[in-house]
């Protein structure tokens, strides 16, 4: 759809009448690589008249549980996943991400230089989950902070990198404004550094990281609809990997541990009490040999389907 906005117009006419005539919804399926923002710059946004579902990559609740380590290193993109080898799923990824930087994103507007979008994407790759220094990313491409915050807009807009927001109540307490940036598929995230087995993610320093993204994405593919997503951060350094605000105002602190042996950090404490009276709940997320688990020595408050699955 991305390739033919133009087909908006066209589509609302044909639902217009469609509508006089009493024909049932669900006429037309449109896909596109692209978010809604992105789509509706083409000018004819539908309002009323079309409903958006995201479909991302494999998520862990999708594949055998024996295959977790794999989805991890190969990421969820079916052709990668299913591949017949790590090596061929590693080429699999790096033509994407040629292809991708080469012939598709210059369709969504002026031409963008493909090797600086790469780098800007590989050095984001570098500091997955880490909070976002558009200075820093400015300084290293040799272009100015509107441009990097550009690109990254149109990194988020094609659904390939996650900008989480700090969570903020009045908590009587200083968090951090500035978001965390998270390539969102783990087999893209590393084939941008080049680790293309399962040995060679476990021995580079974005392991963690990695492990922290792939978690995120697949904890938010199981929340219900509505549900926001954030992380809580002082500036005293107190953290909490994600927090799960789900509808009717239900609240989800939630660590993330690479770790057969996870320990709770500085934030867990504090979270708590900094969120209100509104408080659901509390998990870790961690690995234990090939599954994803929710300790059940933190989990505190209403059981929250969402947050066991």
């Amino acid at each position: 759809m991305h390739r033919t906005p133009e087909l908006f117009q066209n589509l609302r006419g044909l639902i217009d009448r469609g509508r006089r005539k009493h024909k049932r919804t669900g006429r037309f399926l449109l896909l596109g690589s692209a978010s809604v923002d992105l789509l509706q710059q083409s000018g004819e946004s539908l309002a009323g008249r079309i409903s958006y579902l995201e479909l991302g990559p494999f998520d862990a609740l999708e594949i055998p549980p024996g295959d977790l380590e794999a989805l991890w290193t190969r990421g969820g993109f079916p052709p990668s996943y299913l591949a017949a080898s790590d090596a061929a799923s590693f080429r699999w990824r790096q033509n994407f991400i040629r292809t991708y930087l080469e012939r598709d994103i210059p369709q969504f507007g002026p031409r963008l230089p493909a090797e600086t979008l790469r780098r800007l994407w590989t050095m984001l790759a570098h500091n997955q989950s880490e909070l976002l220094s558009a200075a820093n990313l400015a300084r290293a491409l040799g272009v100015d902070n509107k441009t990097v915050a550009r690109y990254l807009d149109l990194l988020v807009d094609l659904l390939l990198v996650r900008r989480l927001q700090p969570w903020h109540r009045n908590s009587g307490k200083r968090l951090v404004k500035s978001p965390k940036i998270y390539v969102r598929d783990s087999g893209i995230v590393h084939a941008l550094l080049r680790l293309p087995t399962r040995e060679d993610v476990l021995g580079h320093p974005v392991v963690g990281g990695s492990w922290e993204g792939f978690v995120i994405e697949s904890l938010v593919a199981a929340a219900p609809e509505g549900t926001e997503a954030n992380f809580y951060r002082t500036s005293a350094g107190a953290e909490v990997d994600l927090v799960l605000t789900l509808p009717g105002d239900g609240l989800w602190a939630i660590e993330i541990r690479r770790s057969s042996a996870p320990k709770l950090g500085r934030g867990r404490p504090q979270a708590p009490q900094a969120s209100g009276p509104n408080r659901s709940g509390q998990s870790m997320c961690y690995q234990n040999r090939t599954s994803l688990r929710a300790s059940d020595r933190t989990r505190r408050g209403s059981r929250n389907p969402a947050a066991k699955r």
